[in-house]
């Protein structure tokens, strides 16, 4: 099923569907302040294996996790670094992606993680209402891998089709540009990926962070 998030009534039945189905272990569709995002429960080891299905992905490969609230980050972290408490507070809801080692007592099943969990909170108010609700979400572009990353939740359901339960439509996303990934697992904060906030805005927060490599 298309919501169309855009009218009120919509909106509150879309979410609420997204809600159920996720919580369910079925995948959704939302749109992010990036682009589409097809979505599990985190914590739901088949949903997770469902998300790698429907976009032909490695299953060993581990989703990045989106969260509803900055305080989520703190029951996903053992010990949360300064400079990424710092960089939260500052750019969350945004787009800003933290590479951080998540405690190892969770109870997920996400991939390959090698103790290290990419988290980020969507600035989009229909992703965090959803969010809020159903808690961390493995969370990826809801596209096949290798097709272009949806603008709506119509051209995900064009590539995605049956696999998903729900899709929230919200008009074409308003900045497409991906987020910024910074490692924060080593001795000096690292830029990996160039995205939507750029290394100047990031030194103004955390001055000793290291530029990505060329």
């Amino acid at each position: 099923m298309l919501y169309d998030c855009r009218t009120m009534a919509d909106r509150d039945r879309g979410i609420a569907a997204a809600v159920d189905a996720a919580k369910s272990g079925e995948l959704v569709v939302f749109p992010t302040d990036t682009v589409y995002g097809v979505g599990a429960d985190a914590f739901t080891a088949h949903a997770v294996r469902s998300l790698h299905s429907a976009r032909g992905m490695d299953q060993q490969i581990a989703p990045p996790v989106l969260v509803g609230s900055r305080h989520t980050l703190d029951g996903l972290v053992y010990s949360l670094p300064k400079a990424a408490r710092e960089l939260a507070d500052a750019f969350w809801p945004g787009a800003l992606t933290l590479l951080v080692e998540h405690s190892p007592s969770l109870q997920w099943d996400l991939g390959e993680t090698d103790g290290v969990v990419a988290v980020r909170m969507p600035l989009h108010p229909v992703a965090l209402e959803v969010l809020r609700e159903v808690g961390p979400m493995a969370v990826t572009t809801a596209n096949k891998v290798g097709s272009a990353a949806p603008v709506t939740a119509e051209e995900a359901r064009e590539q995605l089709e049956y696999s998903v339960r729900v899709y929230l439509e919200a008009g074409a996303a308003a900045d497409p540009a991906p987020s910024t990934i910074v490692d924060l697992t080593g001795d000096a904060p690292k830029v990996v990926r160039n995205g939507a906030i750029p290394l100047e805005k990031l030194r103004d927060v955390v001055p000793d962070i290291v530029a990505a490599e060329a």
